[in-house]
C-alpha cells in the first residue's frame, strides 16, 4: 500500500483528503500544516509519496519541495504538488521544482496520485 504525508494549511482539506485517498487504498501516514511539521514527518515517517500544497499560508510549498529534496539529501520521496489554482498559473515554478507533478485539489484521488508516480517511472 502506498504511504502518502499530505502538507497543506487547510484542516478540512487535509481532512478530506484523507478521507478520499484511504478510500482509495493510499495510507496517509502523516499529515503536516506548517514547513517545519513537514520536514520533521518526512525524516521520520518516511513516506512513498509526498502532497505538498504550493501555498501554505504565509509559506511557500515550492519553496519547501525545494527543502524537502535538499534535506533528503535527493533521496526524498516523490513530490506532487497541490493546489486549488490551475496548473498553468504555476506552470514555470512547478517545471523548476524537485517535484515530479502537480494535481488540482478538485482532481485529488488515488488514481490521480498513481498515474502521476507511473508517468514519472515510465512504461
Amino acid at each position: 500500500m502506498l504511504r502518502c504525508l499530505i502538507v497543506d494549511d487547510s484542516a478540512h482539506f487535509l481532512a478530506v483528503a484523507r478521507t478520499v485517498l484511504e478510500r482509495d487504498g493510499i495510507s496517509v501516514i502523516g499529515t503536516a500544516s506548517t514547513g517545519a511539521q513537514a520536514l520533521r514527518l518526512a525524516a521520520e515517517l518516511r513516506p512513498d509519496v509526498l502532497l505538498v500544497d504550493i501555498d501554505l499560508g504565509g509559506e511557500s510549498g515550492l519553496r519547501l519541495a525545494g527543502r524537502l529534496a535538499e534535506q533528503a539529501g535527493g533521496a526524498v520521496a516523490p513530490i506532487i504538488l497541490i493546489s486549488l489554482h490551475s496548473e498553468e498559473d504555476y506552470a514555470d515554478l512547478i517545471a523548476a521544482s524537485p517535484a515530479i507533478g502537480f494535481l488540482s485539489k478538485t482532481a485529488l484521488s488515488g488514481t490521480a496520485i498513481t498515474e502521476t508516480l507511473d508517468g514519472v517511472s515510465g512504461p
